[in-house]
């Protein structure tokens, strides 16, 4: 599943772990680059391996011609002034050449009083987002960061247990996550797709399995889906009934329906590609599995096993969650 203002050719990878099939959706690479900050670190990147080649190809040619050089070749007053040139004066103009030219890079990008801020808090081991619009209602998701092609968009990082570090390569670099403390991060999405972020600091057993997909979309199909994102779920049938009689309302929120905030808001999770934390796409079978035994999907994760719940109540509580959209 694609969402809107997403480019559906990009690829997905699976591979396998302690039985279960973990997914990945979109692209996690620093040279697949979707942002300005991670574009221009791509570049400097570039630039500064060119560089190192080219110093290295010097060097190597330097010894080359110097073995192959008569003794006496080279007087001692050429000498000096190959370590006064090679030694000196070339490393500090490349050096000052460097600096000029990336410290403007390093301002922040600027961000404005009604510029979308969005609060990112890292879990053990999934990721609370919340939209705070200027002027608007606050809107609660989970595990998937959408972004406003073209604007600017203020991270609030923050994390409720133990260190976490947000790191999407092809948007930006990465921000540690600290509890107690909240860590600002500015974003500018130059282009529209779904691309991979991942926790880069060890918080537990499923540390490798928190991911996240950040989706940019055109800012017109942005506004559609933040506004469609605030309408309640729908929260009929038999689907609500057992979610609600085996006390799923009290850590989850379905708004309309339940108001916990203790584990990931699930208010229009049929909207999101992939489940767990970004490790498996949204399938029905998948669903199944980790409401009944959601450690043995992602070991440490602190939502109890229900092995009295029957495969069907269970099917039927993933069809509702489907289609909560």
């Amino acid at each position: 599943m694609v969402a809107a203002g997403t480019n559906a050719a990009q690829p997905t990878f699976v591979w396998h772990w302690q039985g279960a099939t973990i997914f990945g959706s979109g692209r996690q690479s620093a040279f697949t680059t979707f942002g300005r900050e991670a574009a221009w670190l791509a570049g400097l990147t570039g630039w500064m391996v060119l560089g190192a080649v080219v110093i290295a190809t010097a060097l190597a040619g330097l010894m080359i011609v110097a073995g192959r050089s008569r003794e006496g070749a080279l007087t001692h007053r050429q000498g000096m002034r190959l370590v006064l040139w090679a030694g000196g004066v070339v490393p500090t103009v490349v050096l000052l050449t460097l600096l000029v030219s990336t410290l403007p890079a390093m301002r922040p990008i600027a961000v404005a009083a009604d510029d979308l801020r969005i609060k990112v808090e890292g879990e053990q081991f999934w990721w609370r987002v919340r939209y705070q619009p200027s002027g608007a209602i606050p809107v609660d998701g989970a595990n998937e960061v959408r972004v406003p092609v073209g604007r600017n968009v203020e991270l609030l990082l923050e994390a409720g247990d133990v260190l976490h570090s947000f790191w999407v390569p092809g948007l930006a670099g990465k921000m540690d996550m600290v509890p107690g403390r909240t860590n600002k991060l500015v974003v500018h999405a130059t282009r529209a797709g779904r691309f991979r972020g991942q926790c880069a600091e060890f918080c537990g057993l499923s540390h490798a399995l928190m991911a996240f997909d950040v989706v940019a979309m055109e800012p017109a199909a942005f506004d559609a889906w933040l506004a469609g994102q605030r309408a309640p779920a729908r929260v009929g049938g038999d689907g609500a009934r057992l979610f609600a009689a085996n006390g799923c309302g009290g850590c989850h929120q379905v708004r309309g329906l339940s108001a916990a905030a203790i584990g990931p808001d699930l208010t229009h999770i049929g909207t999101r590609a992939a489940l767990g934390a970004g490790i498996q796409p949204m399938t029905q079978a998948n669903l199944v599995r980790f409401i009944r035994h959601a450690p043995t999907v992602k070991p440490g994760a602190r939502m109890p096993t229900y092995p009295q719940m029957t495969n069907d109540d269970a099917a039927t509580i993933a069809r509702w969650l489907e289609q909560l959209k």
